[in-house]
């Protein structure tokens, strides 16, 4: 049952913080591992890896807010429920471990945490990587990744998120004021950077430079919003799909329609960011 979790303190980079993994996670995410450790994944295109076990997921229910529980911040990793974010890293980190060969629960949060935090450090709420145009442009200081937007066509994106300072009623965690505060901090560290984003009637005439296994996040209308939606690109007959966890389908799949015909008739998406990881 997913009430029964279990606290896991053994990494000295993390002290004090801690890792809440369910029994059924574990088990699962121990399966994955040994699958990956089966084979030499050392010579595998990271991005060919990444679409590889991004099927393993596939029909996965989709939950939201399963990093949200109570108390301190604290390392959760549940693969049995998965919003599009947590696919998203859930898969990462599983390519990159199976790059790596070191494939142990103790690699695995390693490396998610390194993901999911400013600078790869787990501190409080504030540390983790809210806005996905921050995830990637964190990530991509890191050396984990590169954001190929502008290189494939794209143009300026005016990225000003404060959705998350402005509206803390929607966040239990943002009843404490020194959060917000700080979040407003992070937020003016994202305005100051330059994005770049394909808009979505260009989409299509430029995702030849868009690669299986590349990451794929969808742009937000809204001014205060930076992402709304993030997946993996796919080949299907030539043309590029969206494989994600859907808040419609409630499950991890891969869209029935190209990429821009998925985002075409939706008013609060207005294109795409992407970018590729480095194989590191």
């Amino acid at each position: 049952m997913r009430h029964f979790l279990f606290l896991l303190v053994f990494l000295p980079f993390l002290a004090p913080a801690q890792t809440v993994c369910s029994l059924e996670s574990k088990e699962r995410l121990d399966g994955f591992l040994q699958k990956l450790s089966e084979t030499d994944n050392s010579k595998q295109d990271v991005n060919d890896l990444v679409v590889e076990v991004g099927t393993w997921f596939l029909k996965t229910p989709y939950v939201e807010k399963t990093l949200e529980i109570p108390g301190d911040e604290q390392l959760v990793i549940d693969l049995m429920g998965l919003d599009c974010t947590t696919y998203l890293e859930t898969v990462v980190t599983l390519a990159r471990l199976g790059k790596m060969g070191t494939c142990t629960f103790e690699d695995y949060s390693a490396q998610l945490a390194k993901l999911r935090y400013i600078e790869g450090v787990q501190g409080g709420y504030p540390t983790r990587l809210h806005y996905f145009s921050d995830w990637i442009a964190d990530n991509a200081e890191k050396g984990i990744l590169k954001d190929i937007t502008a290189d494939i066509g794209g143009v300026v994106y005016a990225n000003q998120p404060s959705f998350m300072s402005s509206n803390p009623k929607f966040y239990a965690q943002l009843s404490n004021p020194a959060f917000v505060n700080e979040l407003k901090e992070r937020e003016k560290v994202i305005g100051a950077r330059t994005y770049h984003y394909i808009p979505k009637d260009k989409i299509a005439s430029l995702e030849q430079g868009i690669q299986a296994g590349d990451l794929i996040a969808i742009t937000a209308s809204m001014a205060n919003l930076d992402i709304v939606h993030v997946g993996f690109a796919v080949k299907k007959n030539g043309r590029i799909h969206l494989m994600h966890a859907s808040s419609v389908s409630k499950m991890v799949e891969v869209s029935e329609k190209p990429l821009a015909d998925y985002l075409a008739p939706n008013k609060s998406q207005s294109g795409i960011m992407v970018a590729r990881l480095s194989g590191k």
